[in-house]
């Protein structure tokens, strides 16, 4: 018999393997397209491609990532030309983020070839399935958040 929270720790790690297969995915499409950018920065580009202007804080905390690396990545996004910071006039200490025209441009290029993986799950799971488990992740989210 399994102990009591068993069935849930074991899907706490089935969505840690599948998001680590679906950064593997991306990181090889990225690769094989010639993006010339890693999953991380591409999680930093989708969230300005949804909103712009934010700070490097909120950013950190989207992506789950430390000040450090994000520091990084905001580095080697800026070294691209796809980024720039700009002093938040409300605080002085924080930075706005914002997409520069050649980053829309990427977004542009990129954008096709990412439809592309997410078209193909959804057509080898199904749609009906796809609504499901995204229906049961959002409940799962929802207990989390109130535990």
């Amino acid at each position: 018999m399994l102990k009591e929270g068993a069935e849930f720790r074991e899907l706490q790690l089935q969505i840690f393997r599948t998001r680590m297969a679906f950064r593997r995915c991306i990181q090889r499409t990225l690769k094989e397209h010639h993006a010339g950018i890693t999953f991380e920065m591409l999680q930093i580009l989708s969230y300005l491609w949804r909103e712009q202007g934010i700070t490097q804080q909120v950013l950190a905390e989207r992506t789950a990532k430390d000040k450090a690396c994000l520091t990084n990545l905001m580095n080697n996004l800026e070294k691209k030309g796809y980024v720039c910071r700009r002093e938040d006039p409300a605080d002085r200490r924080n930075k706005l983020v914002f997409l520069t025209p050649e980053g829309d441009k990427f977004r542009e290029q990129i954008r096709p070839i990412l439809d592309e993986v997410y078209k193909e799950g959804e057509r080898t799971i199904g749609l009906e399935r796809v609504q499901i488990l995204l229906s049961g992740l959002k409940e799962m989210h929802d207990v989390l958040e109130n535990i």
